[in-house]
């Protein structure tokens, strides 16, 4: 193999990002039934010391086969979280009796309604306020040396189904956790998109209300096919985001004379530049579409708001020249901005 090869296999190869702490987890759910992890942990190409490393880290998709195998093997979805085991299917039927929900606000207050019917170890609430909603869990029991295992997966759950329900991404805006930092928590942060703060009362995510008012776009026929393969959602993270276009239209109007560039505003969404240039463009639009409509939107309520000279008008909406601004605006309107002036409505001649 040559050496550009070799380089291209290691750009290809999967992030190591979960911890093995969850992996050690599983294990202790095996001895706690009295069974041996060491099958599970073979087929999931865990080496025995790897999985005693606390430093250690796996990929996705180990963690995949991981948790498929031990779901089966224990009969338990829960993977030993509860003081009842939820033998193979329950989420499923869970996910079902969301499934006829108009909206995802709907679905998921069902899910967590519903849950509470598989076990009553914990409670999930729903809750949503001045756009932003809210999903957390409370603690009815102690959940012991599972407790971190159980409320991350918890919620990664619910985020992984809510995200197939609607068919995109729900991006995490934060996380808190009710216990201290643990050794592995940097790798929350590509558990959650958003910050993470421990010591908190309770598990939660918080993630934009929007998202609740959406559609599901599933059938029946597409529930079916889900659940063969289900657990990709709930470990990795879904890649369209629906609300992708509103959410950025929403950035750059916050500041519409700031110099936004796609690494910037990638980081404020938790992506990377690429990732968000394929995504706007999934969707039918473009990073540079968006900031001219954004531009265009505050330039026309200056002039006609404003008695702003057309220089203050061209800082404000985010062009480093006059000249350049003339030149859009009459690209956007077939007028200069000193004539669209002349010719719009000026309701409200107060100065700037």
């Amino acid at each position: 193999m040559t050496e550009a090869h070799r380089t291209a296999s290691r750009a290809r190869a999967p992030t190591a990002a979960t911890p093995m702490a969850f992996v050690q987890a599983i294990v202790r759910a095996y001895a706690a039934r009295g069974m041996d992890a060491a099958r599970v942990l073979e087929q999931a190409q865990i080496t025995p010391a790897d999985a005693l490393d606390a430093a250690a880290r796996i990929t996705s998709q180990q963690m995949e086969q991981l948790s498929a195998g031990a779901m089966r093997e224990l009969d338990d979805e829960a993977l030993g979280w509860f003081s009842r085991r939820l033998p193979w299917g329950s989420y499923g039927m869970l996910a079902r009796a969301s499934l006829s929900a108009p909206t995802l606000g709907l679905a998921l207050a069902r899910w967590c309604r519903h849950h509470a019917l598989l076990t009553d170890d914990i409670l999930l609430h729903l809750a949503s306020e001045g756009g932003r909603a809210r999903l957390a869990i409370s603690e009815q029991r102690d959940l012991g040396g599972l407790r971190e295992f159980c409320l991350v997966s918890m919620l990664r759950n619910a985020l992984g189904l809510s995200s197939w329900f609607i068919d995109s991404r729900l991006p995490v805006a934060a996380a808190e956790f009710p216990f201290a930092p643990p050794p592995h928590a940097p790798a929350y942060a590509v558990l959650f998109d958003g910050p993470t703060r421990f010591g908190a009362a309770q598990a939660a995510v918080y993630f934009d209300a929007r998202y609740l008012a959406l559609p599901l776009t599933r059938d029946e026929a597409a529930m079916r096919q889900m659940l063969q393969h289900a657990l990709p959602l709930m470990v990795r993270q879904y890649r369209r985001d629906r609300l992708l276009v509103q959410r950025v239209r929403q950035l750059l109007a916050g500041a519409p004379d700031a110099a936004h560039n796609a690494h910037a505003l990638a980081d404020r969404l938790h992506v990377s530049p690429r990732t968000l240039h394929r995504q706007l463009k999934e969707e039918g639009a473009s990073l540079q579409a968006l900031k001219d409509e954004v531009r265009k939107s505050r330039a026309i309520e200056l002039l006609r708001r404003t008695r702003r000279p057309v220089k203050q008008v061209a800082e404000a909406s985010g062009f480093a020249s006059e000249k350049s601004f003339i030149r859009a605006f009459r690209g956007w309107t077939g007028l200069s901005p000193a004539d669209f002036r002349r010719h719009g409505a000026w309701p409200d001649r107060s100065p700037a």
